[in-house]
């Protein structure tokens, strides 16, 4: 059975050790990243929703790059928004802006109520790529 090892970007924000959470946890090939939201180093909100998304979308970016992986090396995402009819627009934006090519990862997208005082989390599941 594979061990399971705590990643954290080189850069890990607040939230980590306030919340008591891995940023990702590394088993056998696969990396499962805990929810990525828009958060400045001190753990606050980036106030301008777009602004947060792009953010959210860095600081997954930093986690799957402390692992070794890419934007390339997710098989599954799973959004979460406080009001996903007005939100779409702009979660469209920097979705196309990220994934650009096919195949795209499955993605699932959920309207929550609450998320801590942000408006997007990102969560998403990657393979990890073995040296050739």
């Amino acid at each position: 059975m594979p061990t399971r090892e705590a990643i954290f970007p080189a850069d890990r924000h607040a939230l980590y050790d306030d919340h008591g959470y891995s940023a990702a946890i590394r088993s056998g090939d696969l990396l499962f990243v805990s929810g990525q939201v828009g958060s400045r180093s001190d753990g606050t909100p980036e106030p301008d929703f777009e602004s947060q998304v792009r953010l959210a979308f860095r600081n997954l970016k930093a986690t799957l790059a402390a692992a070794g992986c890419t934007f390339d090396d997710i098989v599954d995402v799973t959004t979460f928004h406080t009001d996903p009819e007005n939100q779409f627009g702009a979660i469209m934006t920097v979705k196309q802006e990220i994934f650009t090519t096919r195949p795209y990862p499955n993605w699932t997208a959920i309207g929550v109520s609450w998320l801590a005082g942000f408006d997007f989390e990102i969560k998403v599941i990657a393979r990890i790529p073995t040296a050739a």
